[in-house]
């Protein structure tokens, strides 16, 4: 499983992560939200994930056009999560839009402008290299994305997302045998629609498919999971 970019990580020592965050508090910069509760972020500013978890959107105005009225409906498309410890921003350009909500509560942000970097020279190297990582992940998702078969996106999107963001869990019985690796975090099937290209009602029927075969199931608050084996194929 690959490795993610977080507050406890070597390469932040928590030194480092402690004065940011007090520097954050005494400017005013920091705040902690609710789950699905929207992020007030604008261009130019970077953002950081202290503690939870960040959903990012696009979205676009399409128009609607029938014989009596033409109306103009806000299309939202899921983008992907970011983790605790992960940087992110977002960019402006017309027509589309990118928001950022807390996916799940007591998630707390901290922003600067992108100068505040120069009190710590470290990590703003590691920030660059966080977004280097992000950026390889995105060519990997367009890869994904640009499968034929809805089932084969799908199976790729979700192998994606757990290798990124999973983590194990064990067999009840043998503490110390890993049965595979889950998202930590709920995702709905119109999410993930939105994601791949398709539909709720599609995503929940390919979903059926990927169980019957062992090559997912759901956990606990119907967290996704990927078997071990699976993981190794």
């Amino acid at each position: 499983m690959q490795t993610t970019f977080t507050p406890s990580d070597a390469n932040r020592p928590f030194l480092t992560w402690q004065r940011i965050t007090d520097w954050a508090i005494e400017h005013y910069r920091s705040r902690t939200f609710n789950k699905d509760e929207r992020i007030p972020a604008r261009p130019g500013l970077l953002y950081l994930v202290e503690r939870g978890s960040i959903r990012l959107v696009g979205s676009s105005l399409v128009s609607a056009t029938t014989k009596k009225t033409s109306r103009r409906n806000l299309e939202e498309t899921f983008l992907g999560f970011v983790g605790a410890g992960q940087p992110f921003e977002l960019v402006a350009q017309s027509p589309f839009a990118l928001q950022a909500y807390a996916h799940i509560d007591e998630t707390n942000i901290v922003w600067m402008y992108w100068h505040d970097l120069d009190n710590w020279p470290h990590f703003r190297r590691e920030i660059l290299d966080a977004f280097r990582y992000q950026h390889q992940r995105k060519l990997l998702w367009l890869s994904t994305l640009g499968q034929r078969r809805t089932l084969d996106r799908l199976y790729g999107f979700l192998s994606l997302l757990i290798e990124e963001f999973g983590e194990p869990y064990f067999d009840q019985v043998n503490s110390d045998m890993v049965r595979g690796y889950r998202l930590p975090w709920s995702l709905t099937h119109t999410q993930i629609g939105s994601a791949i290209g398709s539909t709720r009602v599609t995503v929940t029927r390919l979903m059926g498919k990927l169980r019957s075969k062992g090559l997912i199931y759901t956990q606990d608050d119907n967290l996704i999971c990927l078997p071990a084996d699976t993981e190794k194929k």
